[in-house]
Parts: structure tokens; C-alpha cells; sequence
């Protein structure tokens, strides 16, 4: 995954359970015992076997330490929006197309403005829940492309802390965080829509709505692939040319009604996550 925040990622604020059954700002509590601020929540009220792999899966772990990262910035809007309440974004289409520039295979180079924050934040939300997160070369690469990198050192001891054997294992996987052979580990935060309610020339706040999806595909699985929906809000701060995330925060919802489509086997979400790839987005 997706992940993961102040999601991005302690106490339960806000909740009424592990299970994700409170309502209002979330805080995630960390494998090790310890809080941290993180993405993901549940759209369903306490599963005890679900509750540990949905934690950190939606987004997984995004923000473990980066509650210290809550440095304020200009907040005198040179766009216009300030921090009062932010008209909605439109859904259309601006026509602007997606960057093309990488950090490492995270896109990068979001213009110095309002799409390019909204961009930024989604394109983040989608590498922070992604199922790379649970792999260490790969996470901590992920880290560095999105994060100020002042917060960068001390969200990695972090990380490594909370990613650790034990951890893995209760997620179902294997103690290195890689997927018991003939499983597929699915961890994806999909974007549904963006809303910047704060802008400055060096400072942003974005809230993305987001679904997720997040568990073990393949026959015998006893983490079946579900799905959750969460909004993140990220802090953003401009800095070398490019957004990166300052602190992030998620909170559950909104949540739609379940629809009547028939649930897929194991086999069938597992060939649809090695066969569908993501996107890059952009407004």
C-alpha cells in the first residue's frame, strides 16, 4: 500500500476502539507500543483480525514520528487562500498535464502553486500507502523523495523501530516484510478527489480523499484484501524546487454504502494488482 498523520502518522484521540470505530481526527497506535500519527482508517467497526494489518496498511506507518514536524510557515496567502474555510476544488479537469519529472519513481518537479500541491499530496499519498513501504530499501527511499528532509533522519529510526520481525509477522508476513510464498501482499491508497484549504508561496495544507486497499491475495490467505476509506491532510512545505511533506494527519472517511458487487476471489485481486499499475496525478 495505503500510507498514514501529525496518517501522515500518541494517543487515540477520537477513537472509540482499535478497529477504527471512532470517528473524527485519527491517531494510529505504532507495533512497538509507542504512538505515532499515521493514514488509514476503517470504514467498519473492530475486526480483531484485521485491525493490525489495516493500521499500518492504509498508508502504512506514513507519518510514524513526524508529529515534531509541525513547523509553520508564510501563511500570507499570495494566491488568495488563506486559512479559512476553502471553496471545493472542480472535479473537471484543469487541462494542466502531469509532471514528468522522478525521484526515483516517485514523480516530482509540482509547480510552485495550487494544482501543483494538490498533485504533490495525492502522488505522495499513493508512494506512502504503497506495498513498497514495507520493504526497507525501498521505504527509505520513499521517505527521502517525499519528506523536508529535516524530518527525514528521525522518521527512519522511527520506521525501522516500528517495521521491525514481530511486526511483519502479525501483518501475515514474512519477518522481512516480504509475502509467504503463493500470497500477494496488496497495500494501495487510491485518490478519489484533493481540497487545498491553505496556500502560501512556501506553504501548503491538503487534504486527500482517499480508498485503500490492504491485505494478503492468494489461496489460504487469513488476511483477506479489504478496503477502507480515509481522508489524509498533508502540511506541505516548498523547499529546493518541489513540495515535500512537513506533517501529515488522516481521519476516517467519508464512507460510502457498500455496493452489491459480488466479492472477487483471492486469485482474481491478486491478478488484478500484478496486472493494473497506478497513475500519476495532476488536477
Amino acid at each position: 500500500m495505503s500510507f498514514g498523520d501529525e496518517h501522515g502518522y500518541g494517543g487515540d484521540s477520537g477513537r472509540t476502539d482499535d478497529g477504527f470505530g471512532g470517528t473524527g481526527q485519527t491517531r494510529t497506535r505504532l507495533p512497538d507500543g509507542r504512538s505515532g500519527e499515521m493514514y488509514g482508517g476503517a470504514r467498519r467497526p473492530a475486526r480483531g483480525s484485521r485491525s493490525l494489518i489495516t493500521v499500518v496498511g492504509v498508508v502504512v506507518l506514513l507519518i510514524a514520528a513526524i508529529a515534531f514536524a509541525n513547523r509553520g510557515g508564510d501563511k500570507s496567502a499570495d494566491t488568495g487562500k488563506g486559512t479559512g474555510a476553502a471553496a471545493p476544488d472542480p472535479t473537471a479537469a484543469s487541462g494542466v498535464k502531469p509532471v514528468t519529472g522522478k525521484n526515483g519513481t516517485i514523480p516530482s518537479g509540482f509547480p510552485q502553486n495550487e494544482q501543483g500541491a494538490a498533485s504533490a499530496a495525492a502522488n505522495y499519498a499513493v508512494a506512502l500507502g504503497s506495498a513498497e513501504m514495507f520493504n526497507a530499501d525501498a521505504r527509505q527511499g520513499i521517505i527521502r523523495a517525499t519528506h523536508d528532509p529535516s524530518t527525514v533522519e528521525e522518521l527512519l529510526v522511527e520506521m525501522e523501530t516500528a517495521y521491525s520481525p514481530a511486526f511483519y509477522q502479525n501483518a501475515g508476513l514474512n519477518e522481512d516484510g516480504s509475502a509467504p510464498t503463493g500470497l500477494t501482499f496488496v497495500s494501495r491508497t487510491v485518490p478519489v478527489g484533493t481540497k487545498v484549504t491553505d496556500l502560501s508561496s512556501t506553504t501548503a495544507t491538503v487534504e486527500v480523499w482517499s480508498t485503500g486497499l490492504v491485505g494478503l491475495a492468494g489461496e489460504g490467505s487469513t488476511k483477506p484484501v479489504t478496503e477502507t476509506w480515509f481522508t489524509i491532510t498533508q502540511k506541505l512545505k516548498w523547499i529546493d524546487g518541489d513540495w515535500k511533506v512537513s506533517s501529515s494527519s488522516q481521519s476516517e472517511g467519508p464512507t460510502p454504502v457498500t455496493g452489491d458487487n459480488r466479492a472477487s476471489t483471492a486469485d482474481e485481486i491478486a491478478k488484478a494488482v500484478e496486472g493494473y499499475g497506478g497513475f500519476t496525478y495532476a488536477r
